[in-house]
């Protein structure tokens, strides 16, 4: 990083922030009053558009409940989770015992590669996200890695077909984290279906809030019958708590247990006081899910002007063709002040940027028709 700040950067490119939003040709759906209200950050240090985070978190409801809840720092968490865990249960239509609380769902996800994938195999295909697979594979879990389809989809069938004795996890990623595509409906709910009864499946549903299709099941749905699946989710991205850590598991009782007695860090009361605030700030909910999907329509008519392709994406970012080298990209990008997606291997000219404020994106879109144009 050269030290360039996104406030030198706006003086740079000749726009304050009152005119930041001009660049973009799109009308926000979202009024300045209501933006301003959820606290926008200020231009100041480097624009993180390369982690997939909610700008506007937490909101100020979640930080009047940590506030309220200082005194109980003193004390460990577990016994004071209980309400996270009941509205937790009441939110996906479970009992109690079917929810394991984490701090981020990342926690969860390296918890469940140990416990399931030792002594055998996981299968996932790739891209996607790595957290289970890299932490397992440390463990001694073998990696069975399935390409992508020719259209980036994870490919179900060769998965199953792959499946054997040694199989212990089928990890899914759903919408898929980098390409923010999602898995059709009733194929993802047969496969899971099928797949259960030889191993288990891990459905990782971090930007399930994100999905706009139509009565999109979530594979709780097949936790409730009692399969051998598990369903991960997060207070990361809709809710804006990526840095105080709080996601959760679903899984059916016998899973369940598994599953907490080898939870390593527990959440702390300060996450859990932000997520049983989060739970009952719909206002917040809302305008994060409003907020991204402006920004998502503004990145995509930028890649739409370049004649950058770029997949539909039921996430908070876009992952798009640049034709150049990531690593190249990336340090382009740096050095303006931008920090942009990490590589995926092997899509090592693709990009996946994710929405910032609309400012942030703005910033992003001039600068990639700079580079890109």
């Amino acid at each position: 990083m050269t030290g360039i700040t996104r406030r030198s950067w706006l003086k740079k490119a000749g726009m304050g922030t009152g005119l930041a939003m001009l660049g973009t040709g799109i009308t926000n759906s979202l009024s300045a009053e209501e933006i301003k209200k959820f606290n926008p950050r200020p231009l100041d240090g480097p624009i993180r558009l390369g982690s997939n985070e909610n700008p506007f978190g937490p909101s100020e409801k979640m930080r009047e409940a940590m506030m309220r809840n200082f005194d109980l720092g003193c004390r460990y968490p577990w016994g004071y989770n209980a309400d996270l865990v009941k509205m937790l249960a009441e939110k996906e239509g479970v009992p109690e015992d079917y929810i394991v609380p984490v701090a981020g769902s990342t926690e969860g996800l390296k918890v469940a590669g140990i416990t399931f994938g030792q002594g055998g195999e996981i299968i996932s295909c790739a891209p996607t996200f790595l957290s289970m697979m890299s932490y397992a594979e440390l463990w001694g879990t073998e990696i069975n890695w399935v390409p992508l389809t020719k259209d980036l989809d994870f490919d179900l069938d060769e998965i199953e077909k792959r499946v054997s004795f040694e199989t212990r996890l089928v990890f899914l990623c759903n919408p898929n984290n980098p390409t923010g595509k999602l898995l059709p409906a009733d194929k993802v709910k047969s496969f899971c279906e099928s797949v259960s009864k030889k191993t288990v499946v891990f459905s990782d549903e971090a930007y399930y809030d994100y999905i706009t299709e139509p009565n999109y099941p979530s594979m709780v749905e097949l936790v409730k019958k009692g399969m051998d699946v598990v369903v991960s989710r997060t207070f990361s991205k809709a809710y804006g708590l990526a840095g105080i850590r709080l996601g959760y598991l679903v899984a059916k009782p016998e899973l369940a247990s598994k599953l907490r007695d080898r939870v390593v860090a527990n959440t702390n009361i300060m996450a859990i006081e932000a997520g049983k605030a989060a739970l009952q700030d719909k206002e917040f909910y809302d305008f994060s899910l409003k907020q991204t999907k402006d920004a998502k329509a503004a990145i995509i008519k930028t890649l739409d002007e370049l004649k950058l392709p770029h997949l539909e994406s039921h996430a908070n970012f876009v992952f798009f063709h640049t034709g150049r080298d990531i690593q190249e990209l990336n340090k382009i990008f740096a050095e303006k002040g931008i920090i942009i997606g990490r590589p995926f291997p092997p899509l090592n000219d693709w990009c996946r940027i994710s929405t910032g404020t609309m400012e942030e994106v703005t910033i992003f879109n001039n600068t990639l028709k700079e580079v890109l144009g």
